[in-house]
């Protein structure tokens, strides 16, 4: 018995998923730095001879760097707080979480800031700090979710308590919707799909959701696909991604020429960034060009304003090569698998819940970010965690893994 409890005291920790995530911020913060820099084609020693020292240091620390070192120290910090308090006990405040993460949603409709050119809003200007809101509500609808679906399986076969649950979805998905930020929107899905089904939904329950939600996405591509100007749901930059992907033609069917050659242009900015991460990732090779070497980055083929943050895979890839893709791979395959075993050791219901919905979580992020790198999926702007560049991405991925080690620590304990 005694030797049980000094395993059990050693075992607090969960080394191989800090680990894994210390090498996914080493790896973040050196190709982000990379990403950032390589258009500089003055060498180091001729950028510190000819230029003061101040701007050598600004040289030496860009400013997206520099920031994701920030809050990867203010997520560890985050992360550490998270752990000090048994998720038990957070979960009784998980209401009040996902409600203020509503009103955030709302205050973003109304005074955010974002990329003009897009026509959305997704931050809120801080001043030091822009914070997306869509980020944390995916967090705290998933602890909102766990707290209520850790209620009795008899319980959870009531249709009013299942519609319950399909509201409190419903809300942060149309907010998120409406700002527009599609990609976000659509990670609450399997989230609420795959908790629903550890939970014990009844099956019947989660089949027609799934059918429901199959139906009207086969509805809205057969519109954009086939009837681009009937209907218009989405705003005209996600309805061209979708074209891009699916290899549609821009142009109207009975278009003028004039309208053929402005469809064929706005087709070819569109497609340019995924085209341009592609090469990218074959240019790699096995081992890669070398760090900073990366020539699609470095000449602006691929372009500097998503570089370090969408397609940093992109980065990786070119630099580092076919082996510095797996090691990404494997990085997050030890977090996700880490993951899955804290879920099964938990004693408790809650416990399991939260772990699923934080593996579901990051494992969708990885997923389509990937995927749309190598166009397996559509560009949707949804970030890589902890290596794309993005404060907000970073603190909120770092508290969902500070819930998973709390999990970890608790796991016996009910």
């Amino acid at each position: 018995m005694f030797e049980a409890h000094l395993n059990e005291r050693e075992s607090r920790i969960e080394w191989p998923l800090w680990v894994a995530i210390a090498g996914l911020m080493l790896m973040g913060s050196a190709f982000i730095f990379s990403a950032t820099s390589t258009n500089e084609t003055i060498s180091l020693w001729q950028r510190f001879r000819d230029s003061t020292w101040e701007s050598f240091l600004t040289w030496l620390i860009p400013k997206a760097y520099s920031k994701q070192v920030i809050a990867y120290g203010l997520g560890l910090f985050l992360a550490a707080a998270v752990c000090l308090v048994d998720y038990h006990r957070l979960a009784r405040w998980s209401l009040v979480i996902y409600w203020f993460s509503i009103l955030l949603l709302v205050l973003v409709l109304f005074i955010g800031v974002g990329a003009k050119s897009w026509g959305a809003k997704r931050w809120l200007d801080l001043g030091f700090f822009n914070f997306q809101p869509s980020e944390f509500a995916k967090l705290a609808f998933l602890l909102a979710l766990a707290n209520s679906l850790s209620r009795p399986v008899e319980e959870l076969r009531l249709p009013g308590v299942f519609f319950k649950m399909l509201a409190m979805g419903a809300l942060p998905f149309l907010l998120i919707l409406k700002e527009p930020d599609l990609g976000s929107a659509l990670v609450l899905l399997p989230i609420a799909l795959v908790m629903m089904f550890v939970a014990g939904v009844p099956p019947i329950f989660l089949k027609r959701l799934v059918g429901g939600a199959g139906a009207l996405l086969v509805l809205l591509l057969a519109d954009i696909l086939f009837a681009p100007m009937k209907w218009q749901p989405l705003e005209e930059y996600q309805r061209d991604r979708l074209l891009v992907y699916f290899g549609r033609d821009f142009a109207p069917p009975n278009g003028t020429d004039e309208e053929r050659k402005s469809a064929f242009k706005r087709q070819r900015d569109r497609s340019r960034n995924i085209e341009q991460a592609l090469i990218s990732v074959g240019s790699g090779g096995l081992i890669g060009k070398g760090w900073g070497r990366g020539t699609q980055n470095a000449l602006g083929y691929l372009p500097s304003a998503v570089a370090h943050n969408d397609f940093i895979f992109s980065v990786i890839a070119e630099e580092k090569g076919f082996l510095g893709s797996v090691i990404v791979l494997t990085l997050y395959t030890v977090i996700l698998f880490t993951g899955i075993k804290i879920a099964g050791q938990t004693r408790h219901r809650l416990g399991r819940l939260l772990a699923v919905g934080v593996v579901t979580m990051l494992f969708s992020h990885v997923f389509i970010n990937i995927g749309m790198n190598i166009r397996l999926m559509p560009v949707t702007g949804i970030p890589l965690p902890l290596l794309s560049y993005g404060g907000t991405s970073v603190l909120c991925s770092l508290i969902a893994i500070g819930i998973l080690q709390n999990v970890y620590i608790y796991r016996r304990s009910y």
